[in-house]
């Protein structure tokens, strides 16, 4: 490290100084770098045999400059000498050697950056458990305006004095405009606004990257876009955007008072972290929303409709899809009304083989066959028969059991004609209470190519019932054992004491007993039909004089 050739005590002393664990300089009394160790030339960028401590690190060569202009007495306290170089702190330690150069130690103030690096590790775990918490209270609502708010809450709470999410507009200019603040309180408002006069917003409810918020001039914000109770006035704001599935879900603003500081590059990419989260809520809440919406208009035509008197005639329905797949089931009822009191109003009662969606997709396809044979109920027999060939025709394998009842009042009697295909037959009600099975048998729709069937007719009398049910009645399983079918036995038991009652009260009853027999276990797909006789009604006499008669 001296010039000329070197000698044993140098090539000696370079091992030495290759040895030396921490940086170690030996500077002269002009300030120049006569040597160092190889530590000191990682920790310190540039530095040399022939250099200037001063270019190195100044606050060292004041600290020398000091040193050998006015040494310390032997009984004085070294005052601490600390200054950073490259970014790291280090402590320096001089020792004078016996020609006047002074060997400076730096030793590195780990104490210092063990600190900033538990300070980071705690502020990054921080952020992580805000995420967390973020992520698990917007997902857990699946409703867009509660998304909304909870996005404004978390955001003014955790990242800004005040939050604004901004929604895309509608059909009109209307923006709708959500506001919260550190109080936790959500106010919102539907704004008659431009988004493109506001630098930056128009582009993040497109969905396009955001631009820093040092290039938003905090006093173009207009008053639309801070909450009422924001005090004082703006100092700062970052405009990000909502990314959604293929769609933006809106546009988040955090809003600085301008006595706080303005947001740092960190605290921004962090907004951007929370942000993409909300995003992705408020998409997944937004195509939930769609998804219900299509749902809800598909189930209008898949559950059985609400049914009532036809022609004088009581019909009445009741439907409990299985615990297991709710809403909508294989089981399906339908009534489609005469034309005119003479002629025949057709009711249809089915279920499908399996359960759940797939199999209330089927009896959708069902009902609008049916609805498209009604004209021809007239020949049971064909109608089941044109029936089953359009469900061979399907590419599917399940098929259907069927009961189809003709309909019409006459002579102040129901006539009625019932024919089975593969289903329990009906029961009838009389009026004294005895339960009647009709005799009637077929077999299955979808499952063979030719099906036979055999018709029965009969008429009700007044206040007389026809019952028509699935098998989710009968096969209901509980009872005291919980393993017991609820049976033909039972349910016919249960309608002698339905004599004389109305349609609907028939239904419930089958309904609360088959629920009851059941209890809290899981069940099939139930489905009951009452046809009930209008009974004779005793008019009351009206002025006190005229006596009481029975019209039919």
């Amino acid at each position: 490290m001296r010039e000329g050739p070197p000698t044993n005590v140098e090539i000696d002393l370079d091992a030495l100084w290759a040895s030396v664990p921490c940086p170690t300089l030996v500077v002269d009394h002009a300030g120049v770098i006569r040597a160092l160790s190889l530590s000191a030339g990682s920790a310190l960028p540039g530095v040399g045999v022939g250099s200037r401590l001063e270019d190195t690190a100044d606050w060292l060569w004041q600290a020398h400059d000091r040193l050998l202009t006015a040494p310390p007495s032997e009984d004085a306290d070294e005052p601490a000498i600390c200054g950073r170089v490259s970014g790291r702190k280090f402590d320096a330690h001089p020792a004078v050697l016996p020609g006047g150069e002074v060997a400076w130690s730096l030793v590195e103030d780990t104490g210092q950056v063990l600190r900033e690096a538990q300070y980071s590790l705690a502020r990054e775990q921080e952020r992580t458990e805000f995420l967390l918490e973020a992520s698990s209270v917007l997902m857990a609502s699946l409703n867009v305006d509660r998304c909304r708010e909870a996005t404004v809450q978390l955001a003014a709470r955790h990242l800004a004095d005040a939050a604004v999410v901004v929604a895309p507009a509608g059909l009109g200019r209307r923006l709708p405009v959500f506001y919260g603040g550190q109080g936790g309180v959500v106010e919102q408002r539907s704004v008659d606004a431009d988004p493109a006069t506001v630098a930056g917003l128009g582009e993040a409810l497109r969905g396009f990257p955001p631009v820093s918020s040092q290039w938003i001039d905090p006093d173009s914000v207009p008053d639309w876009l801070i909450p009422h109770d924001f005090a004082g006035s703006v100092g700062s704001l970052i405009i990000l955007p909502l990314p959604g599935h293929g769609v933006s879900a809106g546009a988040l603003v955090l809003l600085r008072r301008a006595t706080h500081t303005g947001f740092s590059e960190g605290e921004e990419v962090f907004a951007r972290l929370f942000a993409a989260r909300a995003g992705a809520a408020l998409s997944a809440a937004r195509l939930y929303a769609e998804q219900a919406a299509i749902t809800r208009t598909l189930m209008r035509d898949l559950l059985p409709p609400p049914l009532q008197a036809v022609h004088g005639v009581e019909f009445a329905g009741g439907y409990r899809a299985s615990e297991d797949y709710e809403v909508v089931g294989g089981d399906f009822y339908d009534v489609h009304p005469a034309a005119t009191p003479d002629d025949e109003t057709l009711v249809v009662l089915g279920d499908v083989c399996g359960k759940g969606l797939d199999a209330a997709v089927l009896t959708g396809k069902i009902r609008n066959t049916l609805q498209a044979l009604a004209p021809l109920a007239g020949d049971h027999e064909g109608v089941l028969t044109l029936l089953n060939k359009a469900m061979l025709s399907n590419e599917h394998t399940r098929f259907a059991t069927l009961v189809l009842a003709s309909v019409t009042h006459r002579d102040g009697e129901v006539m009625l004609r019932l024919t089975s295909a593969g289903h329990p037959p009906p029961l009838i009600v009389r009026d004294g209470g005895q339960v009647e099975e009709a005799d009637t048998r077929g077999t299955l729709v979808g499952a063979l190519p030719r099906i036979t069937v055999r018709s029965f007719e009969t008429s009700l009398a007044p206040g007389e019932t026809c019952v028509l049910y699935t098998d989710g009645v009968t096969e209901a399983r509980g009872g005291p054992l919980g393993e017991d079918f609820f049976g033909e036995h039972r349910l016919a038991a249960a309608l002698t004491g339905c004599a004389g009652m109305p349609a609907e009260a028939v239904v419930e009853r089958v309904l609360m007993l088959t629920t009851q027999w059941v209890g809290r276990r899981t069940h099939d797909d139930v489905a009951v039909v009452a046809i009930t006789a209008p009974r004779r009604t005793h008019l009351t006499a009206v002025d006190g004089h005229t006596r009481g008669r029975y019209i039919a």
